[in-house]
């Protein structure tokens, strides 16, 4: 764990190698899933929950969008990856990365984005995921709905009161960070980032328009690749693990 103002946050660890932390995407990574275990294989994979999302507390000590930059900032420095960090995440979480390698470009040497948050064009809307009923939610997020209904399912063992309020609180979290429609107005700051990126996406994604990875290529100052990922719906780490993985590995190498 670690601690931001008085919060335990939880913190992953798995893997052997160059420290590789990874932001999760919308509802925070209530368990390990076969994506990281891919990326394990070459790095030190270190899983970071933020405030209030699973594993985590302090949502309420939080109220807008740069009070979670600034704790993802924090989490980073707390788990001892200092400059030429690698940096990746996917959604929400990937916004927070580029926030970082917006705001301190010094310290990301290369940065990966799974279908990133906080652009909105009202020529090509992204989707609104607070406007979907809980039942539609798994065919937004996912090409194939069960891989959002598998991560959502409480494994064994698991405290079956607790498990759906931190499932509930995630989803909180997200809209605190990112509402309205997930525009945090990062288009502005994209031209600090001078590290080389990836921009991953699934070529099913129903949240994020593929016209958004241009404006990432266009706008970035280092280097941009952008990969898709066929047959993957918006959380690509889920619909296809080891495709995902290994085009994030191939290009953190």
């Amino acid at each position: 764990f670690v601690e931001l103002d008085g919060e335990p946050c939880r913190v992953w660890r798995k893997g052997a190698g160059a420290p590789l932390a990874f932001f999760p995407g919308h509802g925070g990574m209530p368990k390990w899933i076969p994506f990281l275990d891919v990326l394990a294989e070459s790095f030190e994979v270190i899983v970071l929950s933020l405030p209030g999302f699973p594993g985590s507390g302090g949502l309420h000590g939080l109220d807008h969008h740069m009070d979670w930059v600034l704790a993802a900032r924090d989490m980073i420095d707390g788990v001892g990856i200092g400059k030429d960090a690698l940096l990746t995440g996917s959604g929400p979480g990937a916004s927070l990365a580029a926030e970082i390698a917006a705001l301190w470009p010094d310290t990301v040497a290369r940065l990966a984005l799974i279908s990133p948050w906080g652009l909105f064009d009202e020529a090509d809307p992204s989707t609104d995921p607070w406007s979907v009923k809980a039942a539609d939610m798994g065919a937004l997020m996912c090409a194939d709905p069960e891989n959002w209904v598998d991560l959502r399912t409480p494994p064994e063992g698991a405290n079956s009161v607790e498990w759906p309020i931190e499932q509930t609180r995630a989803l909180e979290a997200s809209a605190r960070i990112f509402w309205p429609l997930s525009d945090t107005r990062l288009d502005r700051r994209l031209g600090r980032i001078t590290c080389p990126t990836l921009y991953v996406r699934g070529d099913g994604d129903r949240v994020i328009p593929a016209s958004y990875a241009d404006k990432f290529r266009d706008d970035i100052v280092g280097e941009v690749t952008i990969k898709a990922i066929t047959g993957a719906g918006h959380l690509a780490e889920l619909d296809r693990p080891e495709q995902t993985a290994r085009a994030i590995t191939e290009f953190m190498n």
